[in-house]
C-alpha cells in the first residue's frame, strides 16, 4: 500500500465583492454586527453566467500548475459542491471536459460544508490503494444563488469561490488518516428543502438555518473529530503545526483551536475575506497559507469541517 500526498494547491474567488456595508444598504444589519458574530468582512459573488464549474476550472488549473501536472496526468476528478451547474451531468464531468482530461473517473460529492473533507478522504482511498495515481480534488460553490438576500440570518454568511488540490501517490506518508461522520437526525437545522418536480420548484429553494443549533453541534463534533484524528495517529495537539478549518464562523474556529491547545497564530483564517464558501473554504484557506509560505513540508496539518446533514470530518496530513 502506497500513500497519497498533496502536491499542489490552487484557488479562485470571483471578482465581484460585496462588503458588509453593501449589505447594510439592503437588509437590517451593520458591519459591526456581522463581524462581531462571524468574523466576516466581505464575500465574493460569481458573475452572471459564471458557473460552479468555471470557478472550479480556475482553481484546478492553478493547482495543476503548482503540482507540475498536465491534463494527461489526471486520472480522477472529485468535485465537492452543493451548487452544481445542473442536475446532471455532474459538475466534475463538466470540469473534466473544460480541463481536457479524457481518462479516469469524474464524479461529485455532496456533503455541504464538509464536502472537501469527504472528497479528499475518498480520493485518498483511490490513490493510496493504487486505483488512481493523480487525483484532482476540488471544492467549488456558487452559494449566492441559493440565498434569500432579504434574510439577514443567512445572506450575510455565504459567498462563492473554489479551491483545489492535486493528490498524488507517494512513498512517504502525506495523508495520515481521514475521519468522516454524519447524523441525519439533525438535517433540519441547516438545509435547502426545495426541489424540482415536473418542471416546477417545490418547497423553499433557499438556505434555511437554525444558527444556535448549528453552533452548538459544530463546537461539539469538531472538538470530538479532531481529537479522534490525533488519537488515531498517536499524536496530541502539541504535535500540530497548523489547523486549516472550514471558514464559517470565527467563534467556532477558535473554540476548536482552543480545545486542541493551538495558538491563534497556528490557525489559518480567511473567513474575513470570503465568508462561508461551504465546500470551497478549506482548500481556499489552504492555498493562501501554502503560497505565503506558512505551511512547510514536514509539518502536521489538520483540516476539519461541519456541514448540513449533519456531516462532519477531519483529515490529518503531514505536509
Amino acid at each position: 500500500m502506497a500513500y497519497s500526498r498533496i502536491s499542489g494547491t490552487g484557488s479562485y474567488l470571483p471578482e465581484k465583492v460585496v462588503s458588509n456595508q453593501d449589505l447594510a444598504q439592503t437588509v437590517d444589519t451593520t458591519d459591526e454586527w456581522i463581524f462581531e458574530r462571524t468574523g466576516i468582512r466581505r464575500r465574493h459573488i460569481a458573475a452572471d453566467g459564471e458557473q460552479t464549474s468555471d470557478l472550479a476550472q480556475r482553481a484546478a488549473e492553478r493547482a495543476m500548475a503548482a503540482a507540475g501536472v498536465s491534463a494527461a496526468d489526471i486520472d480522477l476528478i472529485i468535485v465537492a459542491t452543493s451548487t452544481p451547474d445542473m442536475i446532471f451531468p455532474s459538475t466534475a464531468c463538466l470540469l473534466q471536459a473544460k480541463l481536457g482530461v479524457t481518462g479516469g473517473a469524474a464524479f461529485d460529492v455532496q456533503a455541504v460544508c464538509s464536502g472537501f473533507i469527504y472528497a479528499l478522504a475518498t480520493a485518498d482511498k483511490f490513490v493510496s490503494t493504487g486505483a488512481a495515481k493523480c487525483a484532482l480534488v476540488i471544492g467549488a460553490e456558487t452559494f449566492s444563488r441559493i440565498l434569500d438576500w432579504t434574510d439577514r440570518r443567512t445572506c450575510v454568511l455565504f459567498g462563492d469561490g473554489a479551491g483545489a488540490v492535486v493528490l498524488q501517490a507517494s512513498e512517504t506518508p502525506g495523508v495520515l488518516s481521514t475521519h468522516l461522520h454524519s447524523d441525519g437526525r439533525h438535517s433540519g437545522i441547516l438545509r435547502v428543502p426545495g426541489g424540482v418536480q415536473n418542471g416546477r420548484i417545490v418547497g423553499n429553494p433557499f438556505v434555511e438555518m437554525n444558527g444556535q443549533a448549528v453552533y452548538k453541534q459544530a463546537v461539539r463534533v469538531l472538538g470530538e473529530v479532531t481529537q479522534e484524528a490525533l488519537k488515531a495517529n498517536g499524536l496530541t495537539g502539541a504535535d500540530l503545526h497548523w489547523m486549516v478549518p472550514h471558514q464559517a464562523n470565527i467563534r467556532i474556529i477558535m473554540s476548536t483551536a482552543e480545545k486542541l491547545g493551538l495558538k491563534p497564530e497556528q490557525v489559518v483564517t480567511t473567513v474575513h475575506d470570503h465568508g462561508n464558501t461551504s465546500a470551497a473554504s478549506i482548500p481556499l484557506a489552504l492555498d493562501v497559507a501554502v503560497r505565503d509560505g506558512r505551511i512547510q513540508r514536514g509539518q502536521n496539518v489538520i483540516f476539519e469541517a461541519v456541514g448540513g446533514g449533519l456531516t462532519w470530518g477531519a483529515v490529518l496530513v503531514r505536509w
